[in-house]
């Protein structure tokens, strides 16, 4: 590597703008206080009585797109990290600090052990025909 910065141009491109670590939009964290586990199919939702997100200085961009997202329509976890481009993991993070700052709220899915049998909805429906 010469003096002259010539190295430095084959690793970086100017246009490209600032590089920003995933873990520093977290400050390091993986998980969050208010997090619990969040499925790729999980919805957010904007909580209606919510804050102005832009106005409280603790959220990050990151933060104020996922609750403006969520205002227009309900989106799943897998959705989020798609739009924003961000790991799912960093996006669930950031959910966690939102569903605890009460912005958002999150639905999960009904899980497949809970759902009832298809032979049971059978019966029911046969019944129902059966009226």
């Amino acid at each position: 590597m010469n003096g002259d910065g010539q190295g430095r141009s084959h690793w970086f491109d100017d246009e490209a703008g600032p590089v920003v670590r995933p873990y520093a939009m977290t400050r390091g964290r993986t998980t969050s206080p208010a997090q619990h586990r969040l499925d790729l199919i999980a919805v957010v939702v904007t909580e209606p009585e919510a804050a102005d997100p832009e106005a409280d200085p603790t959220l990050s961009p990151e933060h104020v797109a996922i609750v403006g997202l969520c205002r227009d329509s309900p989106q799943s976890v897998a959705e989020l990290a798609a739009e924003i481009d961000l790991p799912i993991g960093v996006v669930r993070v950031l959910i966690g600090d939102l569903v605890h700052a009460e912005l958002v709220h999150v639905t999960r899915p009904v899980p497949p052990a809970e759902l009832p049998d298809e032979s049971i909805l059978r019966d029911v429906i046969n019944g129902l025909r059966a009226l």
